[in-house]
């Protein structure tokens, strides 16, 4: 007999009343003569019908456009869609809408200070940058590569880029700059920003080598913007110092926006690198405009005046994301640093005081938490937290308990999955439904997504292959530089043709609550952070000592996970003491400490397929016991004997 879901948290009458969600609802009962009887009827409604869905979201909020659309949809099949073609917007120009003296335009916080950031100042700050931008010959749709921290300058920089039509792209100065460059040198960057290091966990770390060769290495960067951040003082060749072009630059004309098709491209993030280089993940100004205000009101339920926090690095998704709650007139919450630093109660207290009302973070932080015994609830005033958000990795059923224990029983906890794919979550809050123990709440209105079988069927309350039926805004546009979209398409839609296979695998209720159990590809997912196993086997390929290898990440029932790396090692070497902080080292300093695997075993071979893939996956799957000998192909490897090894261990 199936054991019945655990009810932890369920909204008030008045919380429901009072939600952004509701007050949709309520327009599209008078303006659209629509009503639902309960959300999975409104769901089902947004997926079935979704040209009129999203039609909807553009009046409801009311977007700017300097040219009307002529259509809503075509879809000539996915990923052949363009959507309301002929508008002119622009991200940063509906951001600015909400601009008021009434509340600071940013927060931010490091290990060392806290300050905030005026309307004014923001204003200040990225009208200089626009200008600069100009007069350096940045134009609309140009790329502009970004190295910089969580702060309030990447901000700046982003939104200058963005109102004038130009490309925007970033990575976290924690990345190694071998794995930066194999990302930046795919999109031709014409101009640079970068910061002179960073602090984590009340160490610096200086980045000006790996800026300068950087520079070097990418022919196409023009022009570098230095940004002091460690020491006020410091300088870099060849580049244009931050607080001179704020000097120079300031301008007391108005703060233009350049008007962009809907489809024109706001930014690029990566894919993590399985199979190759990182995929340059293109996403259109319109789609994350609307998605984000759509995701943000109605599945946060961020309200205007409120502080919204998501602990991330602008490497992640998720920064993009936090910047989304500006749309709504909702202050974002910057942090830069190591979330236990100088202890894991920082944040919670910081959360306190502001005091934060929406608190983000990822899966493994509140997962540490609860194993530190953490009794945050005795420690702090949590009245105005509002909503707990997490992501990046599934959240285990007990940190569900821990929290409505631990940290407020009222809180509404909104477990959520995407990825840097849509820039937005496809499951995740829902302020109508309850929150059941290890369940996230409800899919997104929009969002088609289904659990599927192998041969392509539907199923329900069985694990299947998440797959989204019905395009979404947010989908990309492109991939840097992938002729004929031939990347694009092999990387969802082999699977199911016309259909996103997203590589997750999930169950979903009768009640619509559901469940993620990880990955179902050979992507790393490791903390809550994807990982690409070709970024680990570059740096790996440079060690002369190792001849072959291959890494997988084993997710455990208790939220943890494992990352063993196998190695063939060259005739006659061992595996030295030595050998073994070689290998770490370099995977930290050239990637980052995520990198690192927790074990370094050594086999006799790695088993590859017939046209010479490592078996990334039938290794992991043996491991986690979901296949057994009986299961594998042999006359499908070319070496069999080299999955015998991994058919006898045990992890």
């Amino acid at each position: 007999m199936k054991e019945a879901q655990k009810i932890l948290w369920q909204p008030s009458s008045k919380f429901i009343e009072q939600s952004n969600l509701k007050d949709y609802e309520k327009w599209l009962g008078k303006n659209k003569q629509l009503s639902f009887k309960d959300y999975d009827e409104l769901w089902t409604w947004s997926t079935n019908e979704i040209g009129d869905f999203w039609e909807s979201i553009w009046e409801y909020f009311n977007v700017i456009s300097h040219q009307p659309y002529d259509t809503v949809l075509v879809d000539e099949g996915m990923p052949k869609v363009r959507w309301f073609e002929g508008a002119e917007v622009n991200y940063a120009e509906h951001i600015f809408r909400q601009k008021s003296n009434s509340r600071p335009a940013l927060i931010f916080k490091n290990e060392h200070t806290e300050v905030s950031i005026s309307w004014a100042t923001l204003e200040k700050e990225v009208k200089a940058f626009q200008q600069f931008l100009i007069h350096q010959g940045i134009q609309k749709g140009d790329c502009v590569a970004a190295y910089l921290p969580n702060i309030p300058t990447a901000i700046s920089c982003f939104l200058a880029v963005n109102s004038i039509g130009a490309v925007w792209t970033c990575c976290s100065p924690d990345f190694g700059e071998k794995t930066v460059i194999e990302r930046f040198s795919q999109i031709n960057p014409k101009l640079l920003i970068a910061v002179d290091g960073y602090s984590y966990g009340g160490k610096e770390f200086s980045r000006i080598e790996s800026v300068k060769n950087i520079q070097q290495d990418i022919q196409s960067i023009q022009h570098t913007v230095f940004v002091p951040y460690l020491d006020p003082t410091a300088k870099l060749e060849k580049a244009s110092l931050w607080q001179n072009i704020l000097q120079d630059f300031e301008s007391k004309k108005r703060l233009t926006f350049t008007p962009v098709p809907f489809n024109h491209p706001i930014w690029v993030l990566y894919s993590s690198g399985t199979t190759g280089k990182p995929k340059a993940i293109t996403h259109a100004h319109g789609g994350v405009l609307l998605e984000h205000l759509k995701y943000m009101s109605f599945h946060n339920d961020v309200k205007e005046g409120e502080n919204f926090f998501w602990f991330t690095t602008t490497g992640w998704m998720m920064w993009n994301f936090l910047q989304a709650s500006m749309l709504v007139g909702a202050v974002p919450v910057l942090f830069d640093g190591s979330p236990a630093h100088p202890s894991i109660n920082s944040l919670w207290e910081f959360s306190s005081t502001l005091p934060i009302h929406h608190f983000g973070t990822s899966a493994p932080f509140l997962t540490a938490c609860m194993k530190a015994n953490l009794k945050l609830n005795e420690q702090f005033d949590f009245s105005n937290l509002r909503s707990l958000g997490s992501t990046g990795a599934p959240l285990p059923p007990d940190v569900f308990e821990w929290i409505y224990q631990h940290i407020s029983k009222d809180i509404w906890l909104c477990s959520m999955s995407g990825g840097t794919d849509v820039c937005t979550a496809f499951v995740g809050g829902n302020p109508t439904q309850p929150v059941y123990k290890g369940y996230i709440q409800s899919r997104s209105l929009g969002c088609a997504l289904y659990a599927y079988t192998a041969d392509g069927k539907r199923i329900a309350e069985t694990l299947g292959e998440m797959v989204i039926e019905q395009p979404m805004p947010s989908m990309p546009i492109y991939f840097w530089n992938d002729k004929d979209n031939e990347r694009y398409e092999a990387a969802y839609f082999d699977t199911f043709p016309n259909k996103w296979r997203h590589g997750d695998w999930i169950k979903i209720e009768k009640n619509g609550s559901l469940i993620i159990q990880g990955r179902s590809d050979a992507t790393l997912n490791r903390n809550g952070i994807r990982i690409g196993t070709a970024e680990i086997y570059s740096v790996l390929d440079e060690i002369t000592a190792i001849k072959d290898s291959l890494i997988i990440n084993l997710e455990q029932p208790n939220g943890e996970d494992i990352m063993p790396l196998f190695v063939v090692l060259e005739e006659n070497q061992l595996l030295s003491d030595e050998l073994q902080q070689l290998i770490k080292k370099n995977l930290r300093t050239q990637c980052s400490p995520r990198h690192v695997p927790n074990r370094i075993i050594v086999v006799p071979d790695i088993p590859y397929t017939l046209s010479g893939k490592k078996m990334e996956v039938p290794v992991k799957r043996i491991l986690m016991k979901m296949t057994t000998k009986e299961g594998i192909n042999r006359d499908a490897i070319r070496n069999p004997a080299a999955m015998d090894y991994f058919l006898k261990l045990t992890i």
